[in-house]
């Protein structure tokens, strides 16, 4: 039997499963219900371990979670969706429970080993990531590791300050997620069921304000690309979440830094740099595929 490693996504709403190999990527792609009680969580991972077992030859179990993860113990900290991650010894209770070796890393710094790894970052050592959903996660690579700072809040660019259209003190995840401008319409227009999709296609039908706030959100999005560079200087800065998957994401954003850096460049006198900006590969399967590549780089070992 093939030799496997068997990688899940936690959420919220929904575990993310599969099992993974270097040279055929991901398989057995599945997703798994959502429990609030750990032990019926656990009970489903292990539903899926044992179905693998019987096909492959399970060498490791990778998990991807949200929160502040402690790779060396694998307890959660922090708050997410689902409460019940936070607290157990993931590594020590899945290593006993499934008998291989088992790791655990934060879902936005997975996604980050997934490109270090085999995606748009192979080529590079010092990478930036910003991944835009509901809010704004990310991750600082150095020298292809992921650096996690004193309190493990290494990439959450979603804390950095930013200014309301209104220069009422906010946060860069408030006011450049895709979120945010779904929020702001869905708060101004109760009456309407606002989506990310739903905006742009008012935009496009010439939607004055919706144009206002997509406008407003590349913006914003690119100042906070902008000052992730000069405070990091990475080789590139790649961007997830469901929106980076849109033809006009790129340029767009490149349009927004050509103007911040010309304006700042002005106003300074001196050059400054352009941030280097792609997509990231994996979208979807990012999660799982950097669970595999965190367990390959905890374990030394390869799959």
């Amino acid at each position: 039997m093939k030799n496997v490693l068997v990688c899940i996504d936690l959420g919220g709403t929904a575990m993310k499963a599969g099992v993974f190999r270097k040279d055929e990527g991901l398989s057995e792609k599945c997703v798994l219900p959502v429990h609030q009680d750990f032990e019926e969580l656990s009970g489903e991972i292990m539903g899926f371990v044992d179905r693998m077992k019987e096909k492959y030859t399970v060498c490791g179990v990778a998990f991807s979670a949200p929160g502040a993860v402690d790779v060396h113990t694998g307890i959660i900290g922090g708050k997410s969706a689902l409460p019940c991650i936070h607290g157990p010894a993931w590594i020590e209770v899945f290593s006993e429970r499934t008998g291989v070796p088992a790791a655990i890393e934060n879902d936005a710094n997975c996604a980050a080993l997934a490109e270090v790894a085999y995606g748009n970052a192979k080529e590079y050592r010092d990478v930036a990531f910003v991944v835009c959903g509901t809010g704004i996660g990310g991750a600082v690579v150095i020298d292809k590791k992921i650096h996690y700072g004193a309190n493990l809040y290494g990439g959450e660019f979603g804390c950095m300050v930013m200014r309301d259209e209104n220069g009422n003190l906010s946060t860069f995840s408030a006011q450049a997620s895709t979120m945010s401008f779904v929020r702001k319409l869905q708060e101004k227009y109760p009456e309407k069921e606002w989506n990310g999709k739903k905006v742009f296609e008012e935009a496009e039908k010439g939607n004055k304000e919706c144009v206002w706030f997509i406008d407003r959100f590349y913006h914003n999005l690119a100042e906070g690309i902008y000052n992730i560079q000069h405070v990091y200087d990475p080789e590139i800065i790649l961007l997830g979440g469901g929106i980076s998957s849109r033809e006009e994401f790129i340029p767009r954003l490149e349009e927004e830094l050509g103007e911040i850096v010309r304006q700042v460049e002005a106003a300074v006198g001196t050059r400054v740099i352009t941030p280097h900006i792609n997509v990231c590969a994996f979208r979807n399967d990012a999660n799982l595929i950097g669970a595999a590549a965190n367990w390959t780089q905890r374990t030394g070992k390869e799959i």
